[in-house]
């Protein structure tokens, strides 16, 4: 048993390093995959920056319905 898992980080790394070497040596499914991982960071940076944009004025609208709400 120890021997095999002294082996396994070096065993890891070579199943690794044959995993990209096949991926980057065949390029026909390869923009479809770069196109996909850049429409998802599109997509998470415009929730981001919706986020940021209305964060303040949906707290602002909150603030002022609660604050309405007290004085009543």
């Amino acid at each position: 048993m120890q021997p095999r898992l002294s082996n396994l980080p070096m065993s890891i790394y070579i199943a690794l390093a044959g995993f990209f070497q096949k991926l980057r040596s065949d390029e026909r499914g390869l923009s479809g995959v770069v196109v996909a991982v850049l429409l998802i960071l599109v997509a998470i940076l415009a929730i981001i920056l919706v986020w940021a944009f209305l964060g303040d004025w949906i707290r602002d609208m909150w603030d002022t319905i609660t604050q309405q709400s007290d004085i009543a």
